[in-house]
């Protein structure tokens, strides 16, 4: 098997992040106007503490999967916190540790900065997810709420 290769988003992989981004969203059912894709590009690489960053994930040197992440300030910590937001592989790579390997660079990038908690959400209907989260990762036991 091809090694997996993970790195920051470039310019370059505009085309790419736009196909998995939009996989991904399809996948959650949801769809977005283009000028949700535009600004979240243009914030990807705003320099800025809490501006969200992301990772590619590469295999055979085709693009397979992506990860968006952010800081944020904790009222129970010196250090901020880390929310991996977006985590998604095609369906043709999932079990070959796409997923695994972007969680893993994002903990490792928050780790440089004393970070510690990488924390994220899922549907619980997302049984192939999941089965990676339970084995990367505790499981909390919060619930979320939100007031959409």
């Amino acid at each position: 098997m091809s090694a997996i290769t993970i790195r920051p988003l470039a310019q370059s992989d505009h085309a790419d992040w736009r196909r998995l981004w939009t996989a991904y969203l399809t996948f959650y059912e949801t769809k977005l106007p283009d000028e949700v894709y535009d600004i979240t590009w243009k914030r990807l690489f705003t320099p800025g503490e809490f501006e969200p960053k992301g990772f590619i994930a590469t295999l055979d040197s085709k693009a397979v999967g992506l990860t968006h992440y952010l800081y944020h300030r904790s009222c129970w910590s010196e250090k901020n916190n880390c929310y991996l937001q977006d985590l998604f592989a095609d369906p043709e790579v999932r079990g070959k540790g796409v997923g695994a390997a972007l969680i893993e660079a994002v903990k490792q990038e928050a780790g440089k900065i004393g970070v510690k908690n990488v924390y994220w959400m899922t549907h619980e209907t997302n049984a192939t997810a999941r089965r990676l989260y339970d084995h990367v990762a505790r499981r909390t036991g919060f619930i979320e709420y939100d007031l959409l």
